[in-house]
């Protein structure tokens, strides 16, 4: 949190406001704000420590780094239409996000990360009801997934026959972890581009989430645009993991930023917890 410190109390509005977060100062970071007709850029031009995975790198210059808000929604959608990997706030830390459905897309995260194949990454959409595009979610009580989600919880389904998401997702799963997060920005680029997200954390893989863009601003040169949403205030914890496969019963999968609550609403649709 060091590195975010004198970021704190500079949180950007997610959804509209125009970036008001002061310049990155540090010895290899140089930092300018240009006028713009339309939008306001994070102008930051960068020298950046990369990680030793050079592949698919990009220049980390004033033309990648902006806020995350309404206006770069576009730029953030056709981002991922054209099968780039960019990262984004969320409601708990940082994350890569591509398109779901591009293998190509998919296996550049599984490298900026330096993660291992096996282990597999969630999915991120727009709205609750979109959910069962890619799930099943038949055996769940009306009203369940609306009281858990937008939130900072993971729901683990079964993806079943009738998923649209590619087999190449998460290869010999038959179960998807599915996020709606409660942000606009990142929920807005979801819609834009009419599927799913595949979203993990911006980090490498084994080390501490992000919760500020400079946490990782050694894997900046590896995306396509970087959006800078300020200091995320719920810590480092991610979100709580939770299998709904089982009628009935849940069982939770990582603690999260949220178990005690997920586990109150589960109960309140008498849910009792898998031993």
């Amino acid at each position: 949190m060091k590195a975010c410190a004198k970021a704190a109390g500079e949180r950007l509005s997610l959804v509209c406001a125009p970036s008001t977060r002061q310049p990155l100062a540090r010895s290899f970071v140089k930092a300018r704000r240009l006028p713009s007709q339309h939008e306001t850029k994070s102008q930051v031009s960068c020298s950046v420590r990369v990680s030793e995975n050079t592949a698919h790198r990009i220049d980390a210059t004033a033309e990648n780094i902006f806020p995350a808000v309404k206006d770069h929604v576009l730029k953030a959608t056709d981002a991922i239409n054209r099968g780039e990997v960019i990262a984004v706030p969320t409601d708990t830390i940082y994350g890569f996000a591509c398109d779901a459905c591009s293998a190509g897309a998919v296996n550049r995260i599984y490298e900026i990360k330096g993660r291992i194949q096996t282990r597999p990454l969630a999915i991120c959409v727009g709205d609750v009801s979109d959910i069962s595009r890619f799930a099943l979610v038949d055996h769940l009580p009306h009203g369940l997934l609306d009281s858990l989600l937008p939130g900072p919880v993971t729901i683990v389904l079964k993806r079943g026959e009738n998923s649209i998401l590619e087999r190449s997702l998460n290869p010999g799963l038959d179960s998807i972890g599915v996020r709606v997060p409660d942000l606009d920005f990142i929920r807005s680029i979801a819609r834009g581009t009419g599927s799913a997200l595949a979203l993990t954390s911006a980090n490498l893989s084994g080390q501490p989430s992000s919760v500020c863009v400079k946490d990782f601003e050694g894997l900046w040169p590896h995306c396509s645009y970087v959006f800078d949403g300020g200091v995320l205030p719920s810590g480092r914890a991610g979100s709580t993991i939770v299998d709904l496969i089982t009628p009935g019963v849940y069982k939770i999968l990582r603690d999260g930023s949220s178990r005690k609550e997920t586990a109150a609403v589960l109960g309140k649709f008498g849910f009792v917890e898998a031993l």
